[in-house]
């Protein structure tokens, strides 16, 4: 991997999933486990702002009504009765750790569902940037990174998923997709192995 033509996607880092006091914390068992995925988040892309590396991250934002949501089961099912996400409340805002990083970190809006390339226009940025590796973190595993680990490969990118700057329900289901649903289609790493490759490729 080459910071020039690597790119970071940043899944959900919202107050609803990360604040202390946000509604869907409760979707993952052992929350403390969110605070992890969080730290080494940060860690990572510490470790990488002062590099090429594109940085993007794509919040979900619904209107109070959830007309995105008209079909919603199982976990859209839960943010549209929590209201979470709802557009003006604090819940659906970016965690302000990600305000310290300033323009490094571009915001890619329109994220309805799981896909962060559904709707959007991420597609467009990392081909303009001329990103060839993907990497994937945020929540949920099992659902909104899955979903966009699979829409980048399908899309001719390489994909590496951060295992742990993601966080699956329970910890069997993290490790599941860890060992036999990414493989499937990318590359598995945790954030110190990524910024080895990262650092060590561009030296």
């Amino acid at each position: 991997m080459n910071p020039d033509t690597t790119a970071v996607i940043l899944v959900g880092y919202q107050n609803d999933y990360f604040a202390p006091d946000g509604i869907l914390r409760g979707v993952v068992e052992e929350p403390d486990r969110v605070d992890t995925v969080l730290a080494n988040s940060l860690a990572f892309i510490n470790a990488m702002a002062a590099t090429p590396m594109t940085i993007i991250a794509t919040p979900i934002v619904l209107e109070p009504d959830y007309r995105a949501l008209a079909n919603s089961v199982g976990i859209l099912d839960t943010i549209k009765s929590s209201g979470a996400f709802k557009a003006g409340t604090a819940g659906a805002e970016d965690i302000p750790e990600l305000a310290a990083f300033g323009e490094r970190i571009t915001y890619v809006k329109g994220k309805v569902g799981f896909n962060a390339f559904s709707d959007t226009v991420l597609d467009r940025v990392l081909r303009e940037r001329g990103t060839k590796d993907v990497l994937v973190a945020g929540m949920v595993t099992s659902l909104c990174i899955d979903s966009t680990g699979r829409a980048a490969y399908e899309r001719g990118y390489r994909v590496t998923i951060l295992s742990d700057c993601t966080s699956a329900r329970t910890p069997a289901e993290q490790d599941f997709f860890c060992k036999n649903i990414f493989p499937l289609y990318g590359g598995v790493l945790d954030s110190r192995q990524a910024i080895g490759r990262l650092t060590a490729d561009s030296a």
